[in-house]
């Protein structure tokens, strides 16, 4: 029986043992309640505090603007959703216009369904990103408008890997709120912090999503940046739990599993990142060079070093992720949050690759954990595995 390869981390990663350890003694005997005032509540509210630092380090923040939620899908709701209703309960002036979001093409999901969501309550922008699937800040302040309150670009597209602009952009939002107009930027960091220095200071940022399973934290567990002054409507809501902003017994061993996984991610994030580019960049070379009629989807520069986005002319990435499988390989087509869907990536599309290298897109994503050993056994596969397909695709299409 062969031994597995991971290569689907952009997904999710592997529970590091080390934060394992760290979660251990809260799912056994600190149980306590970390609003309860007894000793058990207070082990366990220490134990959210010293998490609450973590995370906040993280990215430069003050652990008061941490709220945790679980995961980044409830943290971009909570943002977007939580912006948007607390500007509508405002008393309105008849004629009023709608609020209005700009948000770029290439959004994850968990951004764009909320602000489709959202249509007929607010105006939606959506501004396309260049060949290189990167946006163009110019673009994003050219769209706004008078009636503009938020600013939504992530840092890191989680499909290709790209880092957008998003100080240059933070920078433009901030110079027009302090010339009087009410307006925030938001960005969904899940796919960049703990991969490239994320700093909200640097950004600008108002609001900022994480989520603790993308940097070897468990699942379940993520958190929101709100800066200081920045009101939202709470969307879950109950007790007063997280300063009356989320709602809910807090999940004390996934909060301190966050907390260790981004002080680790933190103290190896720039020797991981340099490993991992010299591992992916090898493993692009040898594929264009072995694998005829292969691209590389987004910047080669311009985008972290755990992801690799490429498309296979003649071949379908359902087809290549499910042959691979059967090898004991792991890889993606796309956002996880996507799968089941038979329409080429709407991240792909937006590059203005064609249908059929759109469809033949896939992506392969490390972690701390891929040696170069798994990208050896892949690269011993893969060329043999696009043969196959593209064999089988041409005997079809010639019946």
């Amino acid at each position: 029986m062969f031994e597995r390869v991971y290569l689907d981390n952009a997904a999710t990663t592997r529970l590091d043992p080390a934060v394992l350890e760290e979660m251990l003694p809260f799912l056994a005997d600190d149980y306590g309640n970390a609003s309860s005032i007894h000793s058990f509540g207070q082990t366990a509210r220490a134990a959210v505090d010293r998490a609450r630092h973590q995370v906040a380090s993280l990215i430069n923040a003050r652990p008061a603007e941490i709220v945790f939620t679980s995961g980044g899908t409830e943290s971009n709701n909570l943002a977007i959703r939580g912006l948007i209703e607390s500007e509508l309960r405002k008393p309105r002036v008849a004629g009023e216009s709608l609020p209005h979001i700009i948000i770029s093409a290439i959004e994850h999901p968990a951004v764009k369904m909320v602000c489709d969501d959202l249509a007929g309550r607010c105006e939606i922008t959506v501004v396309p990103v260049d060949e290189s699937g990167v946006l163009d800040p110019r673009r994003v302040i050219d769209a706004v408008s008078e009636n503009t309150i938020l600013v939504s670009v992530m840092a890191v597209n989680n499909e290709i890997g790209t880092v957008q602009p998003i100080a240059e952009i933070g920078k433009a939002v901030r110079a027009i709120r302090e010339n009087g107009r009410r307006i925030w930027f938001h960005t969904d960091a899940v796919q960049a912090a703990g991969k490239i220095l994320v700093d909200i200071e640097d950004i600008g940022c108002d609001l900022l999503s994480l989520s603790a399973h993308k940097i070897h934290g468990p699942k379940g567990i993520g958190a929101l940046y709100i800066r200081r002054g920045v009101r939202l409507h709470p969307q879950n809501i109950g007790g007063r739990q997280e300063r009356g902003n989320r709602g809910g017994t807090e999940p004390v061993a996934q909060i301190v599993g966050f907390g260790a996984a981004a002080e680790l991610a933190a103290g190896e994030m720039t020797a991981t990142a340099n490993r991992l580019q010299k591992l992916r960049d090898a493993f692009e070379d040898q594929v264009l060079e072995i694998i005829p009629g292969t691209l590389v989807n987004g910047d080669r520069s311009r985008r972290v070093a755990n992801i690799s986005n490429l498309s296979f002319n003649g071949v379908e990435g359902e087809g290549l992720l499910i042959n691979l499988d059967m090898q004991g390989f792991a890889v993606s087509t796309g956002a996880a949050c996507s799968s089941g869907s038979i329409e080429p990536s709407p991240v792909i599309v937006a590059l203005g690759r064609d249908d059929e290298y759109a469809r033949g897109a896939v992506r392969f994503s490390f972690s701390r954990f891929t040696t170069a050993e798994d990208i050896e056994r892949l690269l011993a596969v893969l060329p043999r595995s696009v043969e196959t397909l593209r064999s089988l695709s041409a005997g079809l299409a010639s019946k």
